[in-house]
């Protein structure tokens, strides 16, 4: 503009020496040279204006500060396609959008944060989930927290129940009554286990209490505010949890079978109950899940239960339960995902051992491919007929590329893609097999294919902290992938598919030491299977097909006599 200025100057301060204008035309040079300054200075401040306008918009349209987002669940997350997400690197061509840490509020805020870094950070991992928890499974947690904080651990009402309990005898009807879950069996059974015990306190109104065992402390931060769900060492019971099977005086089946509760009136009704839910129940163990039972349960304040089995489709065949599970979970096929999206978070060391892999190995890719190998044949392996399914599989569906034997390099027409592929497994070799695959041939599609493989423990070690910390870390790890493949009958992978709102390629479990054919097939759901479900029609008093009463209950993919919970409209 200066230099536009400049110009009009000289040329006016300099005339021509032959004089061809005269005073006229200099006059209309000058008017002109007025003009033009003044249409580019209109066109400044225009743009100038136009400029502020379209700065207040922005600020307007985009999401609110740090602050703001703060008090309303939700942050600003920066990320590259191909980058790690959660990373501080900020690349030229980021996208903003809002991540809902509080997961439409099915978490509670307020707690602090670093204390459980992935309580909200998960968020930032997982795929996004479009169907959303029900407002009223969002309103009953937020109720639930409030009982819990009233009669958990040393409340007033926590220790008053307690006395009752060592009393031997039911004395009245109490303020609280409390299921306690007992620690038992392997990471993935005690997963689908206590997920099912808190849908039963939260059908029933009763407090859930967990058994610590060995490792639950060290895997899983506190779920509820303030008070611990963790059962206190004082526990008058804690000592015969070891000893709790079905020969226990206190046993519901066995009571039953003896016909104890014939003759009791109600001052007599025992302070506990020990509930058998495990897979070698018997028919009397069963019968909890028939509503008479239930109404017994509601004069008990303490029930301790033992499971290994996700029993949460029988509760759906429960009639006095049904309209509250309707309300609760409108969508039949994410109980499991919401329920373990709330209460299992896991701790700091944990989320370390997560976060540490996934962005070293996994973030970068442009898809991530997880499979999870659970082999029940015995021997050592790996055995060819499992890596022929699994290759079987994932190249059938178009989750991995062919592999060319004939050509050295592939040009591929496109831009390739870089997959990661994440496997589980105790043993190393089916990783070691498929990598050395994929490396020493091209893919037909050049795409380029990693694959990773966290750790291999050679031998389930239930009762050691730090494998099952790493089995934890890599059931989050499975859930974080873009597609998932699974064994048949494995509780592992029933709980990366549900948190990670997955719905799997199942691999089928093989016979006869030989590859199934077809070798998988897509689940109907994300929804955990029951493997030991009751066949009993309790009005009726005769056996039934429990698979077959209702359209949201059915049999399992993989294992036909087992139920699972569907959604009809979310099958294909």
């Amino acid at each position: 503009m200066k230099r536009f200025k400049k110009n009009l100057e000289d040329n006016h301060a300099n005339p021509s020496d032959s004089d061809t204008h005269n005073t006229v035309s200099r006059d209309s040079d000058r008017k002109l040279g007025l003009n033009w300054m003044k249409i580019m200075g209109v066109f400044v401040v225009c743009l100038m204006v136009f400029s502020v306008l379209f700065s207040v918009s922005v600020v307007l349209k985009d999401p609110p500060s740090d602050s703001v987002l703060e008090a309303s669940g939700a942050r600003v997350l920066q990320l590259n396609t191909n980058q790690a997400i959660g990373s501080e690197d900020k690349p030229s061509g980021t996208v903003e959008f809002p991540v809902d840490k509080l997961l439409h509020g099915l978490l509670a805020a307020g707690f602090d944060e670093g204390s459980c870094l992935s309580r909200y950070q998960s968020a930032s991992y997982h795929k996004k989930q479009p169907r959303k928890p029900s407002s009223y499974l969002i309103s009953r947690l937020r109720s639930y927290e409030a009982l819990h904080k009233r009669c958990g651990p040393y409340t007033e009402s926590y220790n008053k129940t307690v006395e009752q309990l060592k009393s031997g005898h039911q004395s009245g009807t109490s303020d609280c009554n409390y299921v306690v879950w007992i620690s038992f069996s392997g990471l993935g059974n005690r997963i689908l286990t206590l997920a099912s015990a808190f849908l039963y306190a939260l059908l029933t109104n009763r407090v859930l209490l967990v058994d610590p065992g060995i490792d639950m402390t060290g895997l899983f931060c506190e779920p509820f505010p303030e008070v611990s769900w963790f059962l206190p060492a004082d526990f008058p019971l804690k000592s015969q949890f070891a000893s709790f099977d079905q020969k226990n005086s206190r046993c519901y089946g066995k009571m039953l079978k003896e016909n104890n509760f014939a003759n009791l009136d109600k001052s007599e009704l025992p302070s506990y109950l020990y509930l058998h839910l495990v897979h070698d129940y018997d028919f009397h163990d069963k019968l909890f899940f028939c509503d008479q039972d239930q109404t017994l349960f509601r004069k008990i304040s303490w029930l301790i239960m033992k499971t290994d089995n996700y029993f949460v489709p029988s509760l759906f065949l429960i009639p006095s339960f049904e309209q509250e599970l309707s309300n609760l979970f409108p969508n039949k096929d994410l109980v499991f995902h919401f329920l373990g999206r709330y209460l299992f978070h896991p701790t700091n060391k944990v989320w370390g051992l997560i976060t540490r892999y996934y962005k070293s190995y996994l973030a970068n890719a442009d898809e991530r491919i997880g499979i999870q190998i659970r082999v029940f044949d015995t021997g050592t392996g790996p055995f060819q007929h499992v890596l022929d399914q699994i290759l079987a599989c994932t190249i059938k569906e178009n989750l991995l590329p062919e592999i060319n034997k004939n050509d050295a390099i592939i040009s591929p027409s496109g831009t390739p893609k870089a997959k990661a592929v994440l496997m589980t497994s105790l043993s190393s070799g089916y990783f070691e097999k498929i990598r050395d695959l994929y490396w020493e041939h091209p893919t037909v599609t050049g795409d380029l294919i990693g694959i990773y493989q966290p750790s291999h423990e050679e031998h389930q070690q239930t009762h050691k902290q730090m494998h099952n910390q790493k089995a934890l870390a890599e059931m989050y790890l499975l859930s974080f992938t873009d597609v998932l493949v699974t064994s048949s009958w494995s509780t592992f992978g029933y709980v990366a598919q549900s948190l990670g709102g997955l719905r799997p390629w199942i691999l089928y479990k093989p016979e006869n030491r030989t590859s199934p054919d077809p070798p998988c097939r897509r689940a109907m759901s994300m929804e955990p299977c029951f493997h030991a479900p009751p066949f009993y029609d309790c009005k009726a008093k005769r056996g039934i097909d429990t698979g077959d009463l209702v359209p949201h209950v059915r049999h399992c993919e993989d294992m036909s006599w087992g139920l699972k919970l569907v959604d009809r409209h979310n099958e294909t």
